[in-house]
């Protein structure tokens, strides 16, 4: 306790060098936990708006069906297996149907993907309420982009041509119901939806899908013939890829900025006991060991971190969650980069994520600051007492 009070007394006493040391230190903390949220926010926004608009709890892809080839869609449909089907009049899974198809909007010729979808789902959060249609008409949902693109708005006719299992190529005029917003490109670019049943009338497949998507909670029925189950872990993996390389990016972000406040901190070590150096001698005449002098500095340079980490408290504190309520506006040019975010990016800032941060900078702190001092126990009183370090 003695101990404390005289590095706290002599860290008090530099008054400015103190301070300043502080401020640095507590520059570092925010900003490393600043930019630590950006990445968990961005993580957590794609991943949601990704798992509540497209993936679900998961999906079960026909064995024909490549994201990434759509030529593979006229081939990519199968009967609705009957466990999946069980799930499917459960309200726990979803099915959808996706074919190639045209449209013609002011007499241009635009390829798109069409996708039939349960106007009554629950499971994804695409409005596709909005495709119940009494009258005998061929309604039809487009994304934000999507309506862009064409030129479309709402109640617009369009002719669409699509081409059956058969091979026979067939049109028809399709009203534009309703126009989503969301952040979700993949299901807005290049895509119109309709009513699940009268596609599967167009293409003359039955009770077929493309994909069956299940509910968040909901667990796989296990192995199915002619369909391949891929968890979030799969659906996700890109955006977790992306994210991580971020993050090592980030990392040479952090080193930069630590270790230029641990300069600061390594500086005023070396500074304390070169100007310090009688005191030293005097402490260690008077009975002090070489172990306890070093013990006393080392906790003097550990008490600018403890102070940098209050300091960083009173004005991180309101900064966070400001960001956090309110976020970070994003350029509208960012749409182009492909991910599932809006104009605003929220950052998020856990417990966890916090604690973290501030014990690993205050280790470091504590690393640094003892380092300088190891020279103190090779130093002999009479040189001290003499201005001279040994």
């Amino acid at each position: 306790m003695i101990l404390f009070q005289l590095a706290l007394r002599n860290l008090l006493g530099a008054g400015l060098r103190t301070w300043l040391n502080v401020i640095v230190l507590s520059v570092a903390f925010v900003a490393i936990i600043l930019m630590q949220g950006l990445n968990e926010g961005l993580r957590g926004q794609i991943s949601n708006s990704l798992i509540d608009f497209e993936y679900g709890g998961g999906q079960f892809w026909q064995a024909n069906f490549d994201p990434y080839d759509p030529l593979s869609l006229s081939d990519a449909h199968a009967n609705i297996p009957v466990e999946l089907q069980t799930l499917i009049d459960q309200g726990k899974a979803l099915a959808i149907l996706s074919t190639q198809a045209t449209i013609y909007p002011q007499e241009r010729v635009q390829p798109i993907i069409l996708n039939g979808i349960d106007p009554d789902q629950a499971i994804l959060d695409i409005p596709s309420r909005y495709l119940k249609s009494e009258e005998n008409e061929l309604v039809a949902l487009i994304g934000g982009r999507m309506a862009q693109s064409a030129n479309l708005r709402i109640d617009d006719f369009v002719t669409l041509r699509w081409r059956d299992a058969a091979g026979t190529f067939d049109a028809r005029d399709v009203r534009i119901v309703q126009i989503m917003e969301t952040d979700v490109q993949s299901i807005d670019n290049g895509k119109v939806w309709i009513p699940l049943n009268t596609m599967q009338q167009m293409m003359a497949v039955g009770d077929e899908a493309t994909l069956i998507v299940l509910g968040k909670s909901v667990q796989p029925p296990g192995e199915i013939s002619g369909w391949q189950f891929k968890s979030l872990d799969f659906l996700l993996k890109d955006i977790n890829d992306l994210i991580r390389m971020r993050m090592y990016g980030s990392a040479v972000f952090y080193l930069i900025i630590l270790l230029i406040a641990m300069l600061a901190v390594v500086d005023t070590q070396i500074l304390s006991i070169f100007r310090r150096k009688k005191e030293i001698g005097t402490l260690i005449a008077l009975g002090m060991t070489r172990a306890t002098v070093v013990k006393l500095f080392t906790l003097e340079g550990f008490l600018y971190g403890v102070f940098a980490a209050a300091v960083a408290a009173i004005y991180g504190t309101p900064l966070f969650t400001y960001l956090s309520s309110n976020g970070i506006p994003i350029p509208q040019s960012s749409e182009s980069m492909g991910l599932a975010l809006g104009q605003v990016l929220y950052p998020a800032y856990s417990a966890a994520l916090i604690l973290g941060t501030t014990v690993i900078v205050l280790i470091t702190v504590l690393i640094v600051s003892f380092l300088p001092t190891r020279r103190i126990a090779k130093l002999k009183p009479a040189d001290a007492l003499r201005g001279r370090l040994a």
